[in-house]
């Protein structure tokens, strides 16, 4: 990938991303998707004859402009609008430029929507494909992939962790005996969440008799490894969880992080508070957790039905 001709643009975004890795423990995928969004904007400038360290706040609303013409979402387009405006907001906190030119720049609003959620249904069937039994109770023989993967399934709906976090996981981390995990969120986080019998009773399966198969004799400090004993990334994980989806019949566009946002749903809707979900999810502000609230249709009925004086009951 070409870089942009900028020098001192350039310099100033690798310091900038430099601080943002040292002081804010900023994941290495969050610096990779911070980078490739200030060389983007770094090369059009460059393209515009533009010196970037001058750039107005005209500028970059042709730049945003220009993203909008060539069809890039609404959540793209805001998630390299904060890319610079980090940047931008850096370079003057430093003296490196005089003003802001996007301090004060909106983005394109999105609509909101709803987490996408997985049917207790379909659930079920994703968390019985490599199960030791069936749909109707059956038992069936499991591979050591399978103890594994169910492991890793089981781990993903019983905690919410997000993928990077299951495949960052270390053996130190896992407490089988008091059914618990400690996880590491965003800019390294620590939370403990605890996980219910079915996850811990699979996960002891795959680490007692899975794992030390696929290892071989080898050693890996990573709870979840790969079939050559090595850590299992996270794109061997996505991979796995589409095939589980193809497998079990449902809906193929379902992510590993649906499972998360299924996880805090149905926590709310079986009456867990706010707080604890919040922790449990290591958000850092409740109010992102707080989009986890919804009601369906027939939830609110039941509970109109059940506290409304002229319901009947």
């Amino acid at each position: 990938m070409a870089e942009a001709s900028d020098g001192p643009a350039l310099a100033f975004a690798e310091a900038y991303l430099e601080t943002m890795r040292v002081e804010r423990n900023v994941s290495p995928n969050t610096l990779r998707a911070y980078r490739n969004d200030i060389l983007d904007f770094l090369r059009w400038a460059d393209r515009n004859n533009m010196n970037a360290l001058e750039t107005t706040h005209r500028q970059l609303r042709l730049y945003l402009g220009e993203l909008d013409r060539a069809q890039y979402s609404r959540t793209t387009i805001n998630r390299k609008l904060s890319s610079l405006r980090g940047y931008f907001g850096w370079m003057c906190a430093t003296g490196a430029i005089a003003e802001d030119p996007a301090g004060v720049m909106q983005g394109p609003k999105q609509p909101k929507s709803l987490p996408h959620t997985i049917k207790p249904a379909d659930m079920a069937k994703i968390l019985t494909v490599h199960g030791a039994k069936d749909l109707s109770g059956n038992p069936r023989e499991q591979s050591f992939s399978d103890m594994r993967d169910q492991a890793l399934l089981e781990l993903l709906y019983a905690c919410g962790t997000r993928i990077s976090e299951a495949s960052g996981l270390l053996i130190a981390n896992v407490d089988l005996k008091n059914s618990q995990v400690k996880l590491f969120g965003k800019g390294s986080k620590e939370r403990i969440v605890p996980i219910h019998e079915l996850a811990a009773s699979s996960m002891a399966r795959y680490f007692h008799f899975g794992r030390p198969k696929l290892l071989n004799g080898g050693q890996c400090e990573f709870f979840f490894v790969s079939t050559r004993g090595n850590r299992m990334g996270t794109d061997a994980m996505r991979k796995m969880f589409k095939a589980t989806l193809r497998a079990a019949g449902v809906d193929e566009t379902l992510s590993p992080h649906d499972m998360r946002h299924t996880f805090a749903t149905d926590l709310l809707g079986g009456g867990a508070d706010l707080r604890s979900v919040q922790e449990m999810l290591g958000h850092a502000s409740l109010s992102t957790t707080q989009i986890y609230t919804h009601l369906s249709p027939d939830r609110l009925k039941e509970v109109h039905g059940q506290a409304h004086p002229r319901s009947g009951r």
